[in-house]
């Protein structure tokens, strides 16, 4: 196995372009939306939560599958990589078909269970049924994606994620405006555009799946099972599926507070968080990248190289995102321009640019070290301290001085800002701690001074 492909540079830049042409995806939604109406962003940025929060269905086990599928990489395993691919693929879709008819089937049940605004169900219903129905689709291209990565290519990802952006893009213009005899169907057509881009991805991510490992996949072999290796990949995703199922349904749960201030701050939310998405794109992928190089590093008994590898990440991270965040901090005002007229949108996103601004670094500490936490196997802990600080704070918290003491906005902001730097704090002090690594030495001694270290780091 070539360690070159597991240096975080390497690494990190496709997951960057990947990441940064979903931002893309996602502004162009955003943008070409807002040019319909803002109650269709707000259905679209409303709409977003509630996927987000059922996606962790399926990525629960894809987290878990990719972070094995690096450290059976390290350990020179590569059939049982591959079979732990197999089956989180097939998880994957049986999961991602059971939520596709749910959406389909009840779209206005959910939205108003939601509390989403009622001016809003008509155009809800649309965009959940059509954008939800393809919820299938999602699955299969996200435990794809991230077991492709998880080899150490990332380079693949990324170069269909250029296409489905631009298949993307191209629909939202021709449905939205009528081009290219294409018929003017608004927010019916971003979701029907939505939907294509993603059979696009699926197809081309199914192909390069084929021929990720060195033994190809065939057909026949995607029903393969391992009981032994599925409870190795659980061991490791139930922990990381009830953190991310915290943070996604603390944040709908927020974004409902928001909904009961009105649909301008609604909007507002939305716009900032697509702002806060470009903030936080590098710190992301070095966080991304990181967990997938300490997950190899340890799966190979290099704990020692595992250890510094998340404290450089961090390092880098810190300092691209503390940039993004003050550029933003500058230049808000005129970004949020591009999306909207209303000057009390405007106002109230502008309100919020110096609080992301100490927003950034809290987070990316979190992700940094939290992902390498998971890396190793730890996840138990991210768990525990996600449940604690995300609803005690990110999310009681916010309705005590967003809604009850009438803070709004900037009251439930704050509260953000206190859990990320909690959970950051935490993180610290238990990579620090360096639990898991000292148990994998302790199992099998290696010695660390015989490894290249300029080749991995």
């Amino acid at each position: 196995m070539d360690d070159k492909k597991f240096t975080l540079w390497v690494l990190a830049w496709p997951i960057f372009i990947e990441v940064f042409l979903q931002f893309l995806l996602g502004t162009a939604d955003t943008l070409m939306v807002s040019r319909i109406s803002d109650d269709a962003v707000a259905v679209v940025g409303f709409s977003n939560q509630l996927f987000n929060a059922l996606m962790i269905l399926f990525t629960t086990v894809a987290s878990g599958a990719g972070i094995l599928i690096a450290q059976k990489m390290g350990s020179r395993q590569q059939e049982h990589a591959r079979t732990i691919g197999m089956m989180a693929l097939n998880v994957g879709t049986a999961i991602g078909l059971l939520l596709s008819l749910l959406l389909i089937l009840f779209p206005v049940p959910i939205a108003r269970m939601l509390q989403m605004p009622e001016p809003l169900l008509p155009l809800g219903k649309i965009y959940i049924a059509i954008v939800g129905g393809g919820m299938v689709l999602t699955a299969i291209m996200s435990t794809l994606s991230t077991v492709i990565r998880s080899t150490g290519n990332t380079k693949g990802p990324m170069f269909i994620a250029i296409g489905m952006n631009v298949v993307h893009i191209f629909f939202n213009y021709a449905f939205i405006f009528g081009a290219f005899g294409f018929p003017q169907w608004g927010l019916t057509g971003v979701a029907i555009s939505t939907l294509l881009s993603r059979v696009l991805g699926t197809i081309m991510l199914m192909g390069m799946f084929l021929n990720t490992f060195e033994r190809r996949v065939t057909w026949r072999d995607l029903w393969t099972f391992d009981a032994k290796l599925f409870k190795d990949v659980m061991r490791i995703a139930w922990p990381l599926g009830v953190n991310m199922a915290s943070w996604v349904f603390s944040q709908l749960i927020i974004f409902t507070f928001i909904s009961m201030l009105g649909s301008k701050e609604m909007a507002a939310r939305t716009y900032m968080n697509t702002l806060e998405s470009f903030c936080f794109l590098l710190g992301s992928s070095v966080a991304m990248a990181v967990q997938i190089q300490v997950a190899h590093l340890f799966g190979g008994k290099r704990t020692d190289l595992a250890y510094r590898s998340a404290y450089r990440a961090l390092g880098i991270g810190l300092v691209l995102v503390t940039v993004n965040a003050f550029i933003i901090y500058l230049f808000g005002r005129q970004f949020l321009g591009f999306f909207t007229t209303n000057p009390e949108i405007i106002a109230l996103g502008a309100s919020l640019l110096g609080l992301n601004l100490i927003l950034q670094p809290g987070k990316m500490m979190n992700m940094a070290l939290g992902n390498s936490l998971n890396a190793v196997g730890d996840s138990r802990y991210t768990m525990t301290i996600a449940i604690l600080s995300m609803w005690s704070i990110a999310t009681g918290l916010s309705y005590a001085l967003g809604i009850h003491l009438g803070w709004g906005l900037i009251g439930i902001y704050c509260c953000m800002i206190a859990d990320e730097y909690l959970r950051g704090i935490l993180v610290w002090f238990r990579w620090k701690g360096q639990k898991k690594l000292r148990y994998a030495e302790r199992l099998e001694p290696v010695s660390i001074k015989t490894c290249i270290q300029s080749e991995v780091l």
